[in-house]
């Protein structure tokens, strides 16, 4: 197999996996929630890590000039941005992140908003750094016709909360679970009001490198001066190239003065990064594109087969073409699983999802399904769910 063919090994392999994926759920059951993939990595990765190890290259993580420079490279060739490498600082993963960059900019009860449903850790870090929660939930108001995401956001009530005091704008773009992709407009007008009501905008962007040729990312701090002034981006090579567990991410700034703000994050958010994820994630980001175009030629078959599965097998499930990402995100309401259809599911069809309540309130009856996978372990994953009705 190359990196321009890649494709996800059968379960029993699968099955030999140490990751959480793996050993969170019994044997018997099929694990689709934690968001990874199950494909091969890249080989420029693969050989860095080798090289690394096989010198005993192990040591605490110093200066890594390659990783600014290779996300640099990405973000140019994919998204047209040109990124100021002096403005790129490391940190152990993208939650790190965005909590030590939260400490430095606010105080405990600042406000700060999100967007539910959206990832579930953001609650977390939210409840971590003692600030107020204010959620703008999006509403579920158009079709699901494949073409657009059904999922939209109120940008005058957003105005609203911008103008009551808020401190942060925590923002999933691309989005988690929703694959939504952020429009320039959308991204334009939260600038907008971002510097008009001194607004600090976080983008956690980790999802970005997997989004589709039929669509268009752009990153946040490529879309205006405004932007610059107000915003910070995380993100890393985890989600797109499937070496979560290397421990690596990076904060980019794009503005003198929120730069000079960031250099108050304590040391230890660069110390605790991993010297593997770090020199893999900048392998990655500067060899690693054929790769990453042979995944998302997969993801983007996966993405279709769920519908035409659902379509022949569950056709009351709800669910819309996610743009960017290997999320499937399905309302399961027509189904009559009980008060939290993850659990009958795990229970009674030995299949394992993200159970919709954990992104928010108000999607009880929805799951997550990642489909980073084979096209025989998302067909089981559909056949399991029909019998447990």
């Amino acid at each position: 197999m190359s990196d321009s063919n890649v494709q996800a090994p059968p379960l029993e392999k699968l099955l030999t996996h140490h990751s959480e994926k793996w050993r969170g759920f019994d044997r018997d059951v099929l694990p689709l929630p934690v968001a990874e993939m199950d494909f091969p990595i890249a080989d420029p990765i693969r050989t860095v890590l080798q090289e690394m190890v096989a010198k005993s290259d192990l040591g605490y993580l110093g200066s890594v000039p390659e990783l600014g420079q290779g996300f640099a490279q990405f973000a140019a060739v994919r998204w047209n941005w040109e990124v100021d490498t002096s403005q790129v600082r490391v940190a152990a993963d993208v939650g790190v992140a965005v909590v030590e960059v939260l400490r430095v900019f606010t105080k405990p009860g600042d406000k700060i908003l999100i967007n539910s449903p959206v990832y579930q850790n953001f609650f977390n870090w939210i409840q971590e750094t003692h600030l107020e929660k204010i959620d703008l939930p999006f509403t579920r108001t158009g079709s699901d016709d494949g073409i657009d995401n059904p999922w939209q956001l109120d940008l005058v009530a957003m105005e609203k909360i911008y103008a009551d005091g808020l401190r942060v704008h925590l923002l999933c773009s691309p989005h988690n679970p929703l694959g939504r992709i952020f429009s320039k407009a959308e991204l334009t007008r939260i600038a907008e009001m971002a510097k008009k009501y001194n607004v600090l905008v976080i983008s956690d962007e980790i999802h970005a490198p997997l989004t589709y040729i039929s669509s268009d990312f752009t990153p946040f701090l490529a879309v205006s001066d405004a932007a610059r002034e107000v915003g910070i981006t995380v993100t890393a090579a985890s989600k797109g190239w499937n070496i979560a567990g290397l421990k690596c991410a990076i904060i980019v700034s794009q503005n003198e003065a929120i730069n000079a703000r960031l250099v108050e994050l304590p040391m230890a958010v660069h110390f605790r990064a991993s010297i593997l994820g770090a020199f893999a994630s900048a392998a990655a980001f500067a060899d690693g594109g054929i790769w990453l175009d042979s995944v998302i030629r997969q993801l983007d078959h996966n993405r279709y087969l769920i519908r035409d599965l659902l379509a022949a097998k569950l056709p009351s499930v709800k669910y819309h073409i996610p743009h960017n990402g290997y999320l499937a995100w399905l309302d399961l309401s027509t189904l009559n699983l009980g008060d939290d259809p993850s659990a009958t599911l795990l229970q009674k069809g030995r299949v394992a999802f993200n159970p919709g309540h954990s992104y928010g309130a108000q999607c009880p009856q929805y799951v997550r399904l990642n489909f980073a996978t084979s096209p025989e372990i998302i067909t089981e994953a559909i056949e399991r769910i029909l019998h447990t009705l």
